[in-house]
């Protein structure tokens, strides 16, 4: 009697131990659990730590509430001004609702990947070049709210959205290198020509103050000659005076304006015509009269004997 006794009581700790085996779930810290009993969801959704469910009646699901990091698969589109390119991009989301996700949808990260290729290419085609590559913020807020949507009936909340790298043709790399050097050699040579203009403005300033003291301009050229003879060079070049020059040009002024072309000896007055005025500029005879007066006459030359005659021509 003690015997069967304890045969079945040995018998009820092992269905109980088996019970308790296939009855028992461990829930971690980051996960949830779903419960379906006999095919319906059960109100409860279990919480981490140790839980227990009906064997062969209840059946445990566990979510990861943790954040997810998918990568969305390069994209390649043709954006709003006719620019083809590639675009990749991640997606951060988590689940905020452990039974819708499992409910509302079969897979509910295969569901986000494909929905973010989507709401990527939709982005690409409403978007600019200079977008893409400069405004991405704004892009990736775009990007998230297109996801989410769709996402919130999923138990699903899309946390970030960021596009990774935008791939261009090689043409469009060297068009834009193009565009980039002739925008620097633009400003070079705006700042070049400020700082002509300055520079003109300032030897302007410099040139009044040494207009008023002659003595400076010579003292700047000896500061110049100085300069260049610290380099050791072999040949010095000495600047020419312009004063020099124009004091030049104010001697040889007055024998310019006296001096005339050269006339032919004549026999006699030329006689004006009937009805022509025969008045003539008076600096035409003066010229002319000095003229007749410096060179000797053929009649002369001939009298003289041939010596006398080259020595009066040299």
């Amino acid at each position: 009697m003690v015997e069967e006794l304890v045969t079945a009581g040995v018998a009820v700790a092992s269905a109980g131990a088996l019970y308790v085996a296939a009855a028992a779930r461990v829930v971690k810290q980051y996960e949830r659990g779903v419960v379906f009993r006999l095919g319906r969801l059960t109100s409860s959704v279990r919480g981490p730590g140790f839980t227990v469910i009906v064997p062969f009646v209840d059946k445990l699901r566990k979510v990861n509430m943790q954040i997810v990091t998918m990568p969305v698969p390069a994209q390649e589109g043709i954006t709003r001004d006719n620019v083809t390119v590639r675009v990749d991009a991640v997606v951060y989301f988590k689940v905020v609702d452990a039974a819708e996700a499992v409910v509302q949808v079969e897979d509910y990260r295969f569901a986000v990947s494909q929905m973010a290729q989507t709401s990527l290419r939709s982005i690409i085609g409403k978007s600019d070049l200079d977008d893409l590559l400069s405004n991405r913020e704004k892009l990736n807020q775009g990007l998230e709210l297109m996801i989410d949507s769709p996402a919130m009936g999923w138990g699903v909340q899309i946390d970030r959205v960021e596009i990774k790298d935008v791939s261009l043709p090689e043409t469009m790399k060297r068009s834009m290198a193009r565009q980039a050097e002739a925008d620097r050699e633009r400003r070079a040579r705006v700042i070049n020509a400020d700082a002509e203009l300055q520079a003109s403005k300032k030897l302007a300033e410099a040139a009044g103050v040494m207009s008023e003291q002659p003595a400076a301009l010579q003292l700047r050229l000896l500061q110049t000659v100085v300069a260049v003879a610290a380099e050791k060079n072999s040949t010095l070049v000495l600047p020419f005076p312009v004063e020099l020059l124009r004091f030049l040009e104010r001697a040889q002024q007055p024998a310019g304006q006296s001096a005339g072309p050269p006339v032919a000896p004549s026999a006699g007055p030329a006689q004006p015509e009937i009805g022509e005025r025969s008045e003539r500029p008076e600096g035409l005879e003066r010229s002319e009269q000095s003229v007749q007066e410096q060179l000797p006459s053929a009649a002369s030359l001939l009298e003289l004997n041939p010596q006398e005659a080259n020595s009066r021509q040299d």
